[in-house]
């Protein structure tokens, strides 16, 4: 509420004033950032003199190809600071990411597939794999103990099963 309106041509005026200022101070650092071109360029490359003779000019190419190698010696440093540089900075968001813990886990879909084609899949085309789930299974035929066979005494089977100790005699057996 306690704020009151402005008018139009006064909000006008001042984006108009604001923009003028604006465009002074693009110009000033356009003016500034060309200075210093200048002024860097004078102090680092000298203004070349022509050489007169053939030791001059072989004087000359050492003394810039000693010059290519400073600088390449600086770029090369450069490179890999600014490589470390975002070494490290990748490390950082890792390292962020995994203390927030959000991540977006995708949709997964249930795919239907059978065993072959999932072989298939995991080992390529090149290996053909039928899969036999029953082949590598042992056969298990059930033998009647020799004591059961020989005695038909049905008093002593059920005293043996009688109790806690007969169940577990059972499962025992069973197994």
């Amino acid at each position: 509420f306690g704020r009151k309106k402005m008018p139009l041509s006064r909000r006008n005026h001042l984006k108009s004033l604001l923009l003028q200022i604006g465009k002074e101070m693009l110009e000033e650092e356009a003016r500034q950032a060309e200075e210093e071109k200048m002024a860097y360029m004078r102090e680092n490359c000298p203004t070349f003199s022509f050489p007169q003779c053939t030791l001059e000019l072989q004087e000359l190419c050492r003394q810039l190809h000693k010059q290519i190698d400073l600088v390449d010696e600086e770029r090369y440093d450069m490179e890999m600071k600014v490589k470390k540089c975002n070494k490290e900075i990748d490390d950082l968001k890792m390292k962020v990411q995994d203390l927030n813990g959000r991540f977006k886990k995708p949709t997964l879909r249930r795919v239907r597939m059978s065993a072959d084609a999932m072989l298939a899949a995991l080992l390529g085309s090149k290996h053909k794999v039928s899969l036999d789930l029953r082949a590598n299974l042992k056969q298990v035929k059930k033998e009647l103990k020799e004591e059961e066979k020989q005695t038909g005494d049905w008093r002593k089977k059920i005293e043996d099963k009688a109790g806690m100790d007969g169940r577990k005699k059972m499962f025992e057996a069973e197994a």
